[in-house]
C-alpha cells in the first residue's frame, strides 16, 4: 500500500500501471489498489472495452477475489450508445475504484472519448474514485495519449502519435511496457511535442499511484522512467523530416524504483526519513 495518505473529499488517486501486472505471486500492484479501495468493503468496476478478448472481464473478476477484492463489476461497453445509456453509467454510483484492463487504447479513445459514461469517470474521480488502467488504459487516462508509435532509443520525427485521452490529468503522459519494448525515444518525441507536460515510462508490473496532490508514488516490481522537459533549451522538432532523429537539449531524466516518490508540480524527487 502507498505511503501516501489519502484526504476524504479529495480528487480519488490515478493510477497508470505499466502492463503485465503480476497476477500471481505477490501481486504488489493489484492489492494496493484493492486496499486503496477498502478491500472487501470496495466495490470495483472493470471496465474491459481496450480488449477484443471475451473473458477479460471475467479474467479481472477472479484475479481481484483473489486479491480480497469487494465486489467487482463488469462493464463491457462495446459502443457509444452503451456509453451514453444513464443504466450503465448509474452501475458506478457506488464504486470505489474504477480500472480499465489492456488492449488497444484506440478501442477506448473511439468507444468512450466525448461519452456521458468519460464524464461521469472524470466526476468519479473528482468525489474520491481511485482509477487505475493497465497497458492500453494506463495510456488513456491522461488528457495525452500515446495513440501508437515506434520502438526505439532515439526520438524521431513522427516517431509516435498522439491523441486525446480520457483527461483526468494533464500532466502527464503514460507509456507503457517500456523498458521491456524499448520506448525511450517515443517518449521523448512525445514530450518534444509538448514539453508541458512530464513523461512517464512505466515498466511492467509497475504503478504509478498518482496522489491528489499529484505526488506519485511507484509500486511494484520494476521502474518508472521520468522525462521532463520543463527546462528544454533546444528542439530541432519543428526542423527536421519525419523519420529524422530529433535533438533535445536540456532535457531531465529520472528513473525511480518502488517506493520512490515524485512531485509532478514542483518536479522533484519527494525525500521521506527512511530514504
Amino acid at each position: 500500500m502507498p505511503s501516501i495518505e489519502i484526504q476524504p473529499g479529495t480528487r480519488g488517486f490515478i493510477i497508470p500501471i505499466g502492463g503485465a501486472e503480476d497476477k500471481m505471486a505477490d501481486r504488489r500492484v493489484l492489492k494496493s489498489f484493492v486496499s486503496m479501495c477498502g478491500g472487501r468493503n470496495g466495490t470495483i468496476i472493470v471496465i474491459p472495452t481496450a480488449s477484443e478478448s471475451e473473458d477479460t472481464g471475467d479474467r479481472y473478476i477472479d484475479v481481484f477475489d483473489r486479491v480480497e477484492s469487494g465486489p467487482v463489476h463488469v462493464l463491457n461497453i462495446q459502443t457509444r450508445r452503451e456509453a451514453n445509456n444513464p443504466d450503465v453509467i448509474a452501475m458506478m454510483q457506488d464504486a470505489a475504484g474504477i480500472f480499465f484492463t489492456g488492449g488497444n487504447q484506440l478501442r477506448l479513445t473511439t468507444i468512450l472519448g466525448g461519452t456521458d459514461f468519460a464524464q461521469a469517470v472524470r466526476k468519479a474521480n473528482a468525489r474520491g474514485v481511485h482509477v487505475a488502467g493497465t497497458s492500453a488504459g494506463a495510456a488513456f487516462i491522461s488528457a495525452h495519449m500515446i495513440a501508437s508509435g515506434r520502438e526505439g532509443g532515439t526520438p524521431k520525427a513522427g516517431m509516435v502519435t498522439l491523441a486525446p485521452g480520457l483527461g483526468l490529468t494533464n500532466r502527464v503522459v503514460v507509456d507503457q511496457h517500456f523498458r521491456e519494448r524499448d520506448r525511450i525515444g517515443r517518449l521523448l518525441t512525445a514530450i518534444a511535442y509538448n514539453p508541458f507536460a512530464i513523461g512517464l515510462g512505466v515498466d511492467e508490473d509497475t504503478a504509478a499511484f498518482i496522489g491528489p496532490d499529484n505526488v506519485l508514488e511507484v509500486v511494484g516490481g520494476g521502474g518508472i522512467t521520468v522525462v521532463d522537459a520543463n527546462d528544454l533549451e533546444s528542439s530541432s522538432m519543428a526542423k527536421v523530416d519525419d523519420g529524422e532523429p530529433v535533438e533535445m537539449i536540456g532535457v531531465k531524466l529520472h528513473l525511480l524504483v518502488p517506493g520512490s516518490r515524485f512531485d509532478l508540480i514542483r518536479r522533484c524527487i519527494v525525500r521521506t526519513s527512511t530514504r
